[in-house]
């Protein structure tokens, strides 16, 4: 069997949805198992939805009617039928959100987040399985928090590895002998208290990977815009260069770094069963894109990975003593506490110095919590720039009319963490 995973660009209207279904049509030749993320960029406008009920900072009904309009136009395209059963399906799952909202917030941002945002990707899947049984190609939808089992820390849950997998081969092995196709899907998990959560921002790729593991998929398919892992974002870089094919090793350090292709924890889950992944276009399905696999050469091309709306963040003990190990320690505790991943630091005798998303939700308590101990300093708006396969004249070039704040070098990689003159 072989794992398919499809984000929100290929799900965004009805006529992508149908592009989907025309990809499964001819390359669905096997046991398949399909995750699909939210539709469009509509886990964005659930975290407006979410800010709008917990902050009460805009009229969360007005956000709530527009991405109910947003849904219900594309199921009245693919649908000429109104009487469907799916129709009754959508509106129960907006009922259940609109429920939701109409009380007071009781419980922490981060949960209620988890609880609304991750209805994006029930809408998307419902929708999408319903359409592909309309047009007689059969599937049957699974709900992914049925299977993918986590603690409950909200935003950024942890999976319980071995439940999940006994679940998910008790539930999807017996489907496959009825079914060629089956729905489900990604970023979101649950909890043993029946509360649902998520794996972190993007974690569709994730959730994928876990199943291909789980399942031991003969391979997995990432469809993307792009043709494959390209050597730089598009949106920042001209001339930019397709990789063919990488080992998992450089996958991770990519992923590391922040390449906004594939998940940071897609990939050793395949590693560890040698399974392949594939990159491909879901615009030009015929084509090759990228396969990640077991590679005993080093990829050398240089790659730019840039990172936009970072925040630089200045730590200082108040007395001005070292940064010791066990100031470290307590800084690193509250970097966990808070779910915010480091995306480049350093250190010097007095100061400690770290670079971040800028999350404000999660970054105004980190500051809080660090202000109780430490001096703190932050520059916001910043960018970081990672060079892999770094030459001085590309350094140089990408350097110009930029203030570097702070930089880092090894062997094959260069990072550096800038902000434009003014």
């Amino acid at each position: 069997m072989q794992v398919f995973k499809f984000g929100g660009v290929s799900v965004k209207d009805a006529n992508s949805i149908k592009n989907v279904a025309d990809i499964l049509n001819n390359k669905a030749n096997e046991p398949t198992l399909v995750v699909i993320s939210a539709m469009g960029k509509m886990t964005n406008k659930l975290e407006e939805l979410v800010n709008a009920y917990f902050y009460k900072s805009s009229d969360s009904l007005l956000i709530f009617q527009e991405i109910k309009e947003y849904h219900f136009n594309i199921i009245n395209h693919l649908f000429i039928n109104k009487n469907k059963s799916i129709f009754n399906e959508i509106e129960n799952v907006f009922l259940e959100i609109l429920w939701a909202i109409e009380e007071e917030p009781s419980n922490s941002y981060n949960f209620y987040y988890d609880q609304i945002v991750s209805q994006g990707e029930i809408l998307s899947t419902k929708i999408i399985s319903a359409y592909l049984n309309e047009i007689i190609l059969l599937n049957i939808w699974i709900d992914a928090r049925d299977i993918i089992q986590t603690d409950n820390s909200y935003r950024e849950a942890n999976v319980d590895y071995l439940l999940s997998k006994d679940l998910t081969f008790a539930q999807i092995i017996p489907l496959f002998n009825q079914y060629k196709i089956i729905i489900t899907q990604g970023f979101i998990g649950g909890t043993s208290e029946n509360y649902t959560t998520t794996l972190g921002r993007e974690g569709s790729d994730y959730t994928a990977a876990l199943l291909a593991y789980f399942l031991d998929a003969k391979q997995i398919v990432i469809w993307k815009d792009v043709p494959g892992v390209l050597n730089a974002d598009p949106k920042y870089f001209n001339n930019t260069k397709k990789i063919d094919e990488m080992s998992y090793h450089d996958a991770i350090e990519l992923t590391y770094y922040g390449t906004s292709v594939i998940h940071p924890k897609t990939i050793k889950p395949l590693q560890n069963k040698n399974i392949p992944l594939f990159v491909r276009s879901f615009l030009k399905p015929n084509d090759t894109g990228t396969v990640i696999k077991n590679l005993n050469k080093r990829n050398v091309a240089t790659s730019y990975i840039f990172k936009t709306d970072q925040l630089l963040i200045s730590i200082q003990p108040k007395d001005f003593s070292f940064i010791a190990e066990e100031n470290l320690s307590l800084i690193f505790s509250m970097f966990s506490k808070n779910n915010i991943r480091v995306n480049m630091m350093q250190n010097s005798a007095i100061s400690f110095s770290v670079c971040i998303d800028n999350d404000k939700y999660k970054f105004n308590n980190l500051i809080l919590e660090l202000q109780n101990q430490f001096k703190v300093y932050y520059n916001d708006n910043v960018q970081l720039m990672t060079i892999r396969n770094y030459d001085q004249e590309t350094i140089t070039k990408l350097s110009e009319n930029k203030i570097i704040l702070i930089e880092q070098r090894s062997r094959n990689n260069y990072q550096m963490v800038i902000k434009d003159e003014e």
